[in-house]
């Protein structure tokens, strides 16, 4: 397995998966979303309600596996991830970040996923460009999409 933001090498465009996960509360009811996209641009969406309840970095982690077992099963061999959690990107990245030690499990059946495929990148992104796969997570919970914070200059007076 290669996690790396280095361009892909392989004869074969890579998979690109925006991955996010919810729990309402937090801990409670998990939801799963993400959004594939496959080399010659056709788009798969997964919105999934998790069977167990967990915390909003076990959602992110699940969701990320959920879109692996998809690419999977579809064939995938090069994979470029994008994620809004800076919790799992670090925890699946080379940055020796200490383990949580809660997850270490689940982090480690991720890793496995992921070193199934050729060539992996995981980058992280602000949350305003990951909100398909946001929206996809909130409905399988029966959630409506998170609204817009508007930014908007204060007035000098």
């Amino acid at each position: 397995m290669s996690l790396t933001a280095a361009p892909f090498a392989g004869s074969f465009r890579p998979w690109t998966i925006h991955c996010d996960g919810s729990a309402v509360p937090n801990p409670g009811r998990m939801g799963l979303g993400a959004v594939l996209m496959a080399p010659d641009g056709v788009r798969h969406v997964l919105s999934l309600a998790a069977d167990a309840r967990g915390c909003n970095n076990e959602a992110e982690a699940r969701a990320l596996m959920l879109a692996l077992r998809e690419a999977q099963a579809r064939g995938a061999r090069e994979l470029e991830i994008f994620s809004d959690s800076s919790l799992l990107v670090a925890q699946l990245g080379s940055g020796g970040v200490p383990p949580v030690l809660r997850l270490a499990a689940l982090y480690e059946e991720v890793a496995a996923l992921l070193a199934t495929f050729a060539h992996t990148s995981l980058r992280w992104i602000p949350r305003h460009r990951n909100g398909e796969a946001d929206v996809l997570a909130r409905s399988a919970l029966g959630l409506a999409p998170k609204a817009a914070v508007k930014l908007t200059k204060k007035k000098r007076r």
